[in-house]
């Protein structure tokens, strides 16, 4: 999300003589609506100090494996591994290797994957140069495994060994189905919050991995665009204190997140699939530039995103697929897992070669945000099918997996919202009429429009499709209606993730209603999520207070989605993001049963799994 409201332009020919109307990107989606409504201590690894001005770089002096180890992207017979070896001083007393700067002689790194946590059992090993050209870091990707199966691994080099790490295998046989549960998370800004969401799932045994869809780290300093409560400021600052423009700047925001111990458990503690989205490299990217990229000051966008996308690749277990049997633009990111029977994943990459979002003047300035839909102009240039999202080439990738026989569901991994939704002007902080966000599939409707069409001329033998987004930093569950009026029938469902810790309506409002005591914030929240749920039928349940994550549940007859969210503000704690010692807890959960391609409510959490990856007796 992007910098506060600022009146820009002209006057809408709408409005009184007088008024003006802010400037409304994602990171002001809810600003507006907060405007309206004014109008009416770190658990985990031991041994971890606190987080300073140095964090980025602090494990770095901690040994050659102290940004901890990490694993993902699981097939049934493959996993990448994951670390970064530090290696010493190259002279007495010298600089350490510290993430980006370039420092540093290669290292000898041993790897071993075993059957038991005491590597009595070691059934793969091999070694690998970490070099100052990867910024030190390493990835192994791990074959000739078995499906289904739990693994441990660690790391050696220069007489040290890293912490053990656990990761498993996917549940994909052929012929045979297992349980099938996994975590959906996003928005994890780091200035935003303590990271306790991350610590709550790294606690958990009964997840398969751990989805994040995007904005695993934020590109904004610590100076006139720090994100996040004031009450953090100097307890978690970002690193490095500028924004991120370049290779060296992006080595160290992936660095600051790798430095958190509850991000480190959750990653030794689960295999992770990944996808980046826009603040990987910079608000509401598209292909020639971002809302949040000046040329010139800030240098060449594309070169700029070159070396985000590097940065990313080095720190993140994410597997590279082929960039050969698959027709793509650009680097090929997209990709796809199989369950065996039960269900398969399509990972979408929305940002490399989407098209420039539509721009309203005074609505917005560049890179999209809310606009209004009543102009004839503006309705052709998003409904125009020269304007894509994903590349075509992509699209048509996509929609030959949905086509598929065999499997019950069809999972997919978005970026952002792709169900359409309209947004009451009155609960924007806007004129009245109808609004938009251009940065969402709802920018791009012919593309939407194609999908949702594919999507409901399949029938239920092709498997149904459910759409596992993040982005927009509040939970939703919601239908897919293949047109939005009374009536509707729908052709698939959403579910949204709320932020690990970014701001949602709940901050925004409260951030305009200066002084208002938090149940009061809460209750105007409410209400304006009941209005834009209100004004879309087909969203089912929509939360903008609590922050968290989802796990989703897949069995053949349905999959669930239990909803953890950070407890209820109140006048004591009025932001729980800033008190280490809070987790989200469980709040609510939905569920769509096969063949209906609808969201109900369901009684209550998902129990036990059904049965358990195999793992060999110590």
């Amino acid at each position: 999300m992007t910098t506060p409201l600022t009146p820009v332009g002209p006057s809408p020919t709408n409005e009184p003589a007088g008024l003006t109307t802010p400037t409304t990107t994602r990171r002001t989606v809810l600003k507006g609506a907060a405007l309206a409504a004014a109008a009416a201590g770190t658990a985990g690894l031991p041994g971890l100090r606190s987080f300073d001005l140095e964090a980025a770089a602090a494990p770095a002096h901690r040994g050659v494996f102290g940004y901890g180890v990490a694993s993902g992207d699981p097939t049934g017979d493959a996993i990448v591994l994951w670390t970064r070896a530090t290696p010493p001083p190259e002279t007495p007393g010298g600089p350490v290797a510290t993430p980006g700067s370039g420092l540093g002689k290669p290292v000898r790194v041993r790897w071993e994957l075993s059957y038991d946590q005491h590597f009595r059992h070691v059934v793969k090993r091999g070694a690998v140069s970490a070099r100052a050209e990867s910024d030190h870091t390493v990835k192994v990707d791990v074959r000739g495994l078995r499906p289904y199966t739990r693994y441990w691994y660690r790391f050696r080099a220069l007489g040290e060994t890293s912490v053990v790490g656990r990761t498993q295998t996917a549940p994909d046989e052929p012929r045979r189905e297992h349980a099938l549960r996994f975590a959906l998370v996003s928005c994890s800004n780091y200035t935003g919050g303590y990271f306790t969401a991350y610590r709550a799932l790294g606690e958990r045994d009964d997840l398969d991995f751990v989805l994040h869809v995007g904005d695993y780290v934020y590109e904004y300093g610590n100076g006139p665009d720090r994100y996040g409560p004031a009450d953090l400021v100097g307890k978690r600052d970002g690193i490095p204190a500028t924004e991120t423009v370049d290779l060296e700047g992006y080595r160290l925001r992936h660095a600051l997140h790798k430095a958190d111990p509850d991000l480190q458990l959750a990653h030794r503690r689960h295999p992770w699939i990944t996808i980046f989205d826009d603040h990987e490299v910079a608000n509401n990217a598209w292909r020639g530039g971002a809302e949040n990229h000046t040329p010139g000051s800030e240098g060449d966008f594309l070169e700029r995103r070159r070396e985000a996308y590097e940065a990313y690749l080095e720190w993140m277990p994410f597997r590279l697929p082929s960039q050969h049997t698959v027709d793509h633009q650009g680097t090929r990111f997209f990709k796809r897992f199989t369950f065996g029977t039960l269900a398969d994943l399509s990972v979408l990459e929305t940002r490399q070669n989407r098209s420039a979002q539509v721009d309203v003047a005074p609505y917005t300035k560049g890179g999209g945000g809310f606009i209004p839909t009543s102009s004839p102009t503006v309705q052709a240039e998003l409904a125009d099918p020269d304007r894509h999202l994903p590349e075509p080439e992509q699209l048509r990738w996509f929609e030959k997996a949905l086509a598929r026989r065999g499997r019950s569901w069809h999972l997919v991994g978005n970026q952002v919202i792709f169900t359409p939704i309209r947004f009451p002007g009155a609960a924007l902080g806007l004129p009245a009429g109808d609004y938009l966000n251009s940065d969402q599939w709802d920018g791009y409707q012919a593309d939407q429009a194609a999908l949702i069409e594919h999507l409901d001329a399949h029938d239920s033998g092709h498997g149904d499709a459910v759409f596992l987004t993040g982005d927009i930093h509040s939970s939703w569950a919601m239908d897919v209606p293949v047109k939005r009026e009374a009536g509707y029938h729908s052709a698939g469902v959403e579910f949204v993730c709320p932020s690990i810790t970014s701001d949602g309506f709940y901050e925004l409002v409260r951030a305009s209603a200066k002084g208002a005591p938090a149940p009061a914030v809460v209750q105007t929240t409410r209400g304006l999520t009941s209005a834009v749920a209100g004004a879309n039928p087909w969203v089912r349940y929509l939360d903008g207070v609590g922050h968290g994550f989802v796990v989703l549940d897949v069995t053949t007859k349905r999959v669930q989605a239990d909803f953890y969210l950070t407890p209820v503000p109140t006048t004591a704690l009025p932001d729980p993001r800033v008190d280490p010692s809070v987790e989200p807890v469980y709040a609510t959960s939905w569920r769509t049963l096969r063949r209906t391609r609808r969201v109900v409510a369901a009684d209550g959490p998902v129990g036990e799994r059904r049965d358990e990856p195999r793992q060999r007796k110590r």
